[in-house]
């Protein structure tokens, strides 16, 4: 079993951090959340194409105007879209609404159908959309004002005619032969999402993050351009382009997309530096966790019994241990960092997939995806960074994560990062492979300053067990605290192993008493020499 390295930032070290960034990492990743409800349903488009280049247009191209970009000053997006626009109303923006009639291919009976963004109000900068037909011709996809009902006249006039568009969004019928749902959407930086079939939209993920929650502030690489394969009559999935740019980077990404019961993502990417940057982070996913399971004081008073759209982290490392990571809201920002070579995937996780965890007939928290990034080229050293960031509501997502290579090239020089990315239920029986952590509670202890520690496992290897099985659990209790006692049953009314175990935090002398040191815990249930389990990696802060 590999031995990862967790670090958490010390909270004391960070009290005086203004936290600039992290503020920055909020307000960006707050706008995933807004998409949700901003999102308009809809399908038909008309456009008569022209040829713009006679040599085959393909991926390599994307790679080719990345690498000229990278050696060249970066253009700032500002100014694209009027002052005029950017002041309108949320209500205003939102009855912006694209015309389903006249969707990109709906004339032509396709099976995969794209509708446009209108820019406006926190969407600052247009993307050029382009097509890309059978024989590698490219065609520009024009702006129209005619393909967009603006409900308010006084903002139609503020529209330039050559404005350009925001972003799209990819219709197929995942449900119901008869109906094409939205599949995916782009839209904000370089922020997507997706659903695979019967889910509604939750986490985010995006294409690169840079200097996430770091003192100096956040950057925001956004896709400048796509360029969208033509499908056929025929096809099962769709393919695109997209160009990356930003101050300190340019990059060409390649996204092929599967809709289905479980949306697969086979994305490839090639990066290059414009300058060194502290911090790289690669296939970034940002979602929300209020409270969960493990919250036994709830931050509110609400019916609920748990808020999220994701519960929990999932690693599985280069050496083959599956870790997981419940999720918290901290009392402030906490980083935990996953050392590794090559992992073979990671995600964040919706593992509760029950609508009596959440009681909630409006946000239906039980259909949200999970999302499980595997990597498909050599990603060498590096480490999964897990940041999680107080909130006192659902509205902001607080959850970040992403990759973070130990070793980049020189500014000029190309970096590969090339993964798959699962968008499906939890429940899939595969990931993990083992015995895994279904529940994660905390109370009192038994003594004044203890902490008593529930884990409930489950699997069916796991499950079908007889009790008088003599199973073992592991537990490995880091500085600040002490293991206390540990007991381990099987549950006779759902068949799952419960492990109870309780610490005793350590004399912290000289801290402050109300900022001491988050406790790293780890446990796993082995037979014999058998490991059964994952590993529950758990940070408590007392």
């Amino acid at each position: 079993m590999e031995a990862l390295v967790n670090t958490s930032i010390n909270y004391k070290s960070n009290k005086g951090i203004k936290l600039k960034g992290t503020r920055l990492s909020v307000a960006g990743t707050a706008i995933s959340f807004v998409l949700f409800f901003l999102i308009i349903c809809g399908q038909g488009f008309i456009y008569t194409p022209k040829a713009v280049a006679e040599a085959p247009f393909q991926f390599q191209n994307v790679v080719d105007q990345a690498r000229d970009m990278s050696i060249s000053a970066f253009k700032s997006p500002k100014g694209e879209v009027p002052d005029s626009l950017l002041k309108i109303t949320y209500d205003e923006w939102r009855d912006i609404r694209f015309m389903p009639p006249k969707a990109l291919w709906r004339k032509e009976s396709l099976p995969f159908t794209v509708q446009f963004f209108h820019p406006g109000l926190y969407f600052d900068r247009t993307v050029g959309i382009n097509i890309v037909d059978p024989e590698g011709i490219v065609s520009p996809v024009p702006f129209s004002k005619d393909l967009f009902d603006y409900k308010s006249k006084r903002v139609k006039d503020l529209v330039p005619k050559n404005l350009g568009f925001a972003g799209f969004r990819i219709h197929y019928p995942i449900n119901t032969m008869d109906y094409q749902d939205e599949v995916c959407v782009f839209l904000g930086a370089s922020y997507f999402r997706a659903v695979g079939q019967h889910m509604n939209y939750g986490l985010s993920a995006r294409g690169l993050a840079i200097d996430t929650y770091l003192p100096s502030g956040e950057e925001f690489p956004y896709f400048r351009k796509f360029w969208i394969v033509l499908p056929t009559a025929n096809s099962r999935e769709i393919t695109f382009y997209a160009l990356m740019d930003s101050p300190s980077l340019a990059g060409a990404y390649q996204f092929v997309v599967y809709p289905g019961k479980e949306t697969v993502m086979d994305v490839k990417s090639t990066i290059f530096l414009r300058k060194k940057v502290q911090q790289l982070g690669v296939a970034p996913m940002t979602s929300m966790f209020f409270y969960g399971e493990n919250s036994s004081i709830r931050p509110i008073d609400d019916f609920r019994p748990e808020i999220h759209d994701s519960d929990g982290i999932m690693l599985a490392t280069g050496s083959g241990e599956w870790i997981w990571r419940p999720l918290i809201n901290p009392r402030t920002l906490l980083v935990t960092s996953f050392k590794t070579t090559n992992p073979k995937g990671f995600g964040l996780c919706q593992r509760d997939q029950d609508y009596e965890k959440y009681l909630d007939m409006e946000s239906h928290y039980e259909n949200r995806p999970s999302l499980w990034v595997s990597p498909t080229s050599d990603w060498g050293e590096g480490r999964l960074e897990l940041i999680q960031i107080h909130t006192e509501e659902e509205i902001h997502d607080n959850i970040v994560t992403f990759w973070v290579p130990s070793n980049l090239p020189e500014p000029g020089e190309p970096v590969v990062f090339n993964y798959r990315m699962s968008w499906h239920y939890f429940s899939d029986g595969v990931r993990p492979p083992a015995g895994l952590a279904l529940a994660t509670m905390t109370a009192a202890g038994k003594s004044t300053g203890s902490k008593k520690i529930v884990v409930d496992f489950g699997g069916k290897m796991l499950e079908s067990l007889p009790s008088d099985k003599t199973i073992d659990a592991v537990v490995d209790v880091g500085a600040g605290a002490k293991l206390i006692e540990k007991q381990i049953s099987k549950n006779r009314v759902n068949g799952r192993w419960r492990l109870v175990f309780e610490i005793a935090l350590e004399d912290q002398t000289g801290k402050d008493k109300a900022i001491k040191d988050p406790v790293e815990l780890r446990a796993f249930l082995k037979l014999d020499q058998d490991i059964l389990t994952e590993t529950w990696s758990y940070v408590y802060e007392p």
